[in-house]
């Protein structure tokens, strides 16, 4: 998972907000929205930060707070996220994301920046996510699915990539920021599971990696 940076909100649902009568299901300018949340997340899902396109075939529109519980938010812009689809038409314990995630709370908000979420999480070399808050690891694993085997294989081949770098670079150190940078700050749309290199070139940054 990673932090999201909400941008500017389209106008288109703004307007419909303060309509009369309006809900989520009659807001007419989803393809809108979808574009908006897709660049914003520079093409990734916000919980396994594989890719997602501005389609309906491609994504979700994630409510953090879900419309059935919290229908005072279903056009609120920081609840609004961009999801993959999460393995819907596959098997129930193939769900991930907002498939499995349905209709459950989960602690934090990866929008919200009272919610930090990359200081949380950290990953073994496995793949596997984790964080140190008990209640948010068993999220990760019972609402969101985030270490089914494929989603841990897609990070491990990530680490595996930035390992040999810094093994097989000798002034890798010294390269650190501009690797960072390069994955972060100079593709508007970032690699599937690249913050998860990120994470690791920035333990390397505080001594933190091993």
């Amino acid at each position: 998972m990673r932090d999201v940076k909400k941008g500017e909100e389209p106008k288109s649902l703004l307007e419909h907000r303060v309509q009369a009568h309006s809900t989520y299901e009659n807001y007419p300018h989803k393809d809108a929205l979808r574009v908006a949340l897709v660049q914003e997340q520079n093409g990734l899902c916000c919980y396994c930060m594989g890719r997602i396109r501005a389609t309906a075939g491609s994504m979700k529109i994630e409510h953090w707070q879900c419309q059935a519980t919290y229908p005072d938010q279903q056009l609120t812009y920081t609840n609004l996220l961009g999801a993959c689809r999460g393995g819907d038409g596959q098997a129930a314990n193939e769900h991930h994301c907002d498939t499995r995630k349905a209709n459950r709370d989960l602690k934090w908000n990866p929008a919200n920046d009272a919610h930090p979420i990359e200081p949380r999480v950290s990953y073994g070399f496995d793949g596997t996510i984790s964080c140190v808050d008990v209640e948010f690891d068993e999220q990760i694993n019972s609402v969101l699915g985030l270490n089914l085997p494929f989603l841990r294989s897609n990070r491990k081949a990530v680490l595996d990539v930035v390992l040999k770098w810094w093994r097989l670079t000798p002034p890798a150190r010294r390269n650190l920021q501009a690797q960072i940078d390069r994955r972060t700050l100079e593709q508007a749309e970032h690699d599937p599971f690249s913050p998860v290199a990120v994470w690791f070139l920035r333990q390397k940054m505080t001594g933190a990696a091993q």
